[in-house]
């Protein structure tokens, strides 16, 4: 696995990481056993950056990974999350006093005593950026954080943000079929010397050799509620997207990693995060980081995908409050 920086002064970690949603069932059940072997799949593949957060199965999926640490006394890059105080009703809280908690409960499930990014998983705007950015300066000064990170912002967040301290990261939604981070965010990363992370780099299961089928989704599936995966837009996305597949296998590439090599091919500074449960869903990444797009590749892509391409908004009207919305 190749190796990218994750920002400015920060470490070196695997191109791709992964997204530890999964494995709190937000797609449906799995069980630790699962989890675990998704992890030391991961790990022999090269993949030493996790992500995870306070909230994924309220404290579940650190768990699983502390477990996994504690087992395996593997030496991964750790990021978790907190900000969001799933209520109800839920809500956003940025205070020190909350941050701190939160921090301190997730270090006890990781088994750690610090952290290498840590994120405001959403910005709670009553209070300044600047007065959230000094709480973390002081938690990075005392070693609990190696550096911060933030959410689902905006550009103007984030230079706000970036004059008091630079983030290590900022994490938002991108893939072939999310690319409002064009207009902006990805730019201002790199001119802040922030890495940036895009989640759901894989469309949430759609730019994967056996999309998901919205019938067959368990009832606690977190997309269910998604505008893309409810009809006439499910029907219109897979049409489009069965083009791309069938570019990637005409070309030896699953679909999963030819829509990760998209990824990684915008900027040096993206490290996407796909998430999953499965180990067989992990190795149809293998390879991604190796795959080198021709300008012929890319305007092919570009034809078949345009920008804006996707049936729907990416989030139901409820799912996206705290989400910062600047075009």
């Amino acid at each position: 696995m190749k190796t990218r920086q994750l920002g400015q002064g920060g470490p070196t970690v695997s191109a791709i990481g992964l997204g530890c949603m999964s494995f709190a069932g937000f797609f449906g059940a799995t069980s630790e056993a699962e989890s675990l072997a998704c992890l030391d799949a991961a790990f022999d593949r090269g993949i030493d950056f996790l992500d995870t957060s306070n909230i994924y199965g309220m404290g579940v999926s650190e768990s699983v990974i502390g477990t996994w640490l504690k087992t395996r006394r593997r030496a991964v890059t750790l990021a978790t999350k907190a900000g969001i105080v799933t209520g109800p009703p839920r809500r956003f809280d940025n205070s020190e006093a909350h941050l701190r908690s939160e921090l301190e409960a997730s270090l006890a499930r990781l088994g750690r005593d610090h952290v290498e990014l840590f994120y405001i998983h959403r910005r709670e705007q009553e209070i300044p950026i600047e007065e959230v950015v000094g709480t973390l300066t002081r938690l990075i000064d005392e070693g609990k954080i190696g550096g911060y990170g933030l959410s689902e912002v905006a550009p103007a967040t984030l230079r706000r943000a970036a004059a008091v301290l630079p983030p290590l990261a900022v994490q938002n939604e991108y893939s072939l079929w999310t690319r409002q981070p064009e207009l902006g965010l990805i730019r201002a990363c790199a001119e802040t010397g922030a890495a940036f992370v895009p989640f759901s780099p894989l469309g949430r299961g759609m730019l994967s050799d056996a999309p998901p089928d919205p019938a067959r989704m368990e009832a606690q599936d977190f997309r269910r509620n998604g505008p893309r995966f409810q009809e006439p837009n499910y029907a219109a996305n897979r049409r489009a997207i069965d083009g791309f597949r069938a570019f990637a296998h005409a070309r030896g590439w699953t679909t999963a990693a030819a829509a990760l090599a998209w990824v990684l091919d915008r900027a040096p500074h993206l490290i996407p995060i796909p998430g999953t449960r499965s180990a067989a869903h992990l190795a149809e990444w293998e390879g991604a980081d190796a795959i080198v797009l021709t300008d012929a590749d890319r305007a092919e892509i570009d034809r078949l995908l345009p920008p804006g391409f996707a049936h729907g908004d990416r989030y139901s009207d409820a799912q996206i409050v705290g989400v910062e919305r600047y075009c």
